[in-house]
């Protein structure tokens, strides 16, 4: 008896020989009340109750984070987390690693190895890995303006491999990483300062010894044997930005020439780069031929064959960037035909019907980006067709997505942010107007009773309106209920507005476009903000009867193309301006 007594003390004790698990070893120390036991005896991960529920922050995409319930606990290894993110979000097995934050060094991003380094509520990051065997590099070399390609393509690199992109630099002897699908995307909208390129080493001579030159003794041009080999490179520059470049942006490049090589400088003209304007306009008309002949869509699409007969000057109907966009009409994938990516359209219909599908729907959506814009553009299709073919296009987030493929910038919160910081500024000068603007600027004025952001934002917008000399009608329309629209067909462009209590009912926006109903249940500043991308993402036209309130939503808010504006846009800015307005860019 006494054996056995001895026995059992030395099972609950763990033994000689440590013959049973840590978690037994931890229960006989607590049911002993043993309080002096290693670290060995009980480890720390035991200790931190593992089934115990936890909730992570989970950064799948710059734009994209959410929160992962873990009813178990922290898994124990970093296999386990990554194979419940890789279910979860439908990620490719083996395409990812996970990232934690660690605030003992501000919040940067380190490499999980270890799941105790995590703590309920921390955060972690989804980094997708870039497969450089289907990468396609692209080197320029500095003695030479051509530029080299050369694909490095595996055969066993998988079909369905998800694409990265990385842009390294601006300067002319950058490696460039660029998606082989998406490869011939502008990435960038038109810069503040344009950045001059690297020129030929021969010309770089030239320049230096006349820079030298001129800063002794003012000497300007007098060799002219550089010109082509300048004009061609900043045509090349220009392209990388837009296809048919503004006056203002011909004299923004054209400013930025001189200041980088003083010796270019005309001693004729009255600001001393006139000249160079009017050469690089002609440049890049014989640049965008050499492209047409080469097949290039944004270009071959204003060919005269691609008219019809009525229309077949060179003038007319010209399918043409007009409101800043960076890729207006982009070229179909490497790889990619019309059928397969019409397939994969198909695919869309069926994938907008499933729940929690957001990321594979912005895959597909970025995939067929081209053969959408070539439909859009070329064709023109009502937007009814548009919906019943495109019914992804009308979901908010993916009209933020295309509206930063198109213009490679944000469009919501930039609108927000700007809008936000300019209303100090914008008030006082609209509240300045009399006669029947001050009526109407009153009226609305008594919507600030209920002072919410929302509400300001509205009362801003509906004020902006009314200084610039247009009809808040034209943009706003007011019902009762949504039962009260009355005939669609009527509304080719504006937002429907259901007022209820204040307090309790907050108004709900619609957008109208061409009568098709596009959305619904929106705050009236978001809906202004996301017509505005609806007009990017269909290629419209401004309404003439709102053209300076858009004008404005775009210069100001957006800050798309906004080196040249209207008189009456350029007098809002600048009181803007003069308030210190500094625009989210």
């Amino acid at each position: 008896m006494a054996d056995d007594r001895a026995n059992n003390k030395r099972s609950r004790d763990g033994g000689e020989h440590g013959d049973i698990s840590p978690a037994e070893r931890m229960l006989n120390a607590i049911y002993n009340k043993e309080k002096d036991y290693t670290d060995f005896d009980v480890p720390d991960v035991q200790m931190d109750h593992p089934n115990k529920p936890a909730a992570l922050c989970v950064i799948i995409q710059d734009h994209m984070i959410n929160k992962l319930e873990l009813p178990c606990g922290i898994p124990e290894t970093v296999d386990e987390l990554q194979s419940i993110v890789q279910q979860k979000y439908r990620l490719e097995p083996g395409k990812f690693t996970l990232h934690y934050k660690d605030v003992d060094f501000g919040g940067e991003f380190f490499s999980l190895v270890s799941t105790k380094d995590l703590k309920y509520k921390d955060t972690i990051k989804v980094v997708h890995i870039v497969d450089l065997s289907s990468i396609q590099l692209v080197v320029t070399d500095l003695d030479s303006s051509n530029t080299s390609v050369a694909s490095y393509n595996s055969t066993a690199a998988s079909s369905s491999t998800t694409p990265a992109s990385a842009y390294l630099s601006e300067s002319s002897d950058t490696v460039i990483l660029s998606s082989p699908d998406h490869g011939n995307l502008r990435s960038k909208c038109w810069p503040s300062e344009f950045p001059i390129p690297h020129f030929r080493n021969d010309t770089e001579l030239v320049l230096a010894t006349g820079n030298d030159a001129f800063s002794k003794d003012g000497c300007p041009l007098s060799s002219t044997a550089i010109l082509p080999d300048i004009l061609e490179r900043l045509a090349e520059t220009i392209f990388e930005y837009v296809a048919f470049p503004t006056s203002a942006q011909f004299a923004d490049l054209a400013e930025a020439l001189i200041r980088k090589h003083p010796y270019l400088k005309e001693p004729g003209s009255y600001n001393g780069c006139y000249g160079w304007q009017q050469r690089l306009k002609f440049k890049m008309g014989n640049y965008r031929s050499k492209l047409r002949g080469l097949g290039c869509p944004e270009l071959d699409v204003n060919s005269l064959l691609k008219k019809r007969s009525p229309e077949r000057t060179p003038a007319k109907n010209l399918k043409k960037a007009r409101k800043g966009e960076a890729n207006y009409l982009p070229p179909l994938p490497q790889g990619a035909t019309q059928e397969s990516l019409e397939q994969v359209r198909l695919e869309l219909l069926s994938e907008i019907k499933k729940r929690n599908n957001s990321q594979i729907i912005s895959d597909k959506m970025e995939k067929t980006f081209s053969i959408r814009r070539q439909e859009i553009v070329t064709l023109a299709p009502p937007v009814s067709d548009l919906k019943e073919r495109w019914p992804t296009l009308f979901l908010p987030a993916q009209i933020k997505e295309e509206y930063k493929r198109i213009t490679t910038a944000n469009l919501e919160s930039i609108f927000m942010a700007n809008l936000d910081q300019c209303i100090p500024s914008l008030m006082p000068s609209v509240m300045s107007r009399g006669g029947a603007a001050k009526y109407k600027i009153q009226k609305i004025m008594k919507l600030l009773k209920n002072n919410t952001i929302e509400t300001r934002r509205e009362v801003a917008i509906r004020c902006l309106v009314v200084y610039l000399g247009e009809n808040e009608d034209n943009l706003f329309e007011y019902v009762d209920s949504e039962g009260q629209i009355g005939d669609l067909d009527s509304r080719v462009m504006k937002i429907l507005v259901t007022k209820g209590d204040p307090a309790s009912d907050p108004s709900s926006a619609i957008i109208m476009i061409e009568g098709t109903e596009v959305l619904q249940g929106l705050d009236v500043p978001r809906a202004c903000a996301l017509l505005m991308g609806l007009i990017y993402a269909l290629n419209l036209s401004y309404p003439r009867e709102l053209k300076h309130t858009c004008k404005v939503f775009q210069k100001l808010f957006l800050k798309i193309d906004d080196q040249k504006s209207s008189p009456k846009v350029t007098s809002l800015k600048q009181k803007l301006l003069g308030k210190a307005f500094e625009p989210h860019r």
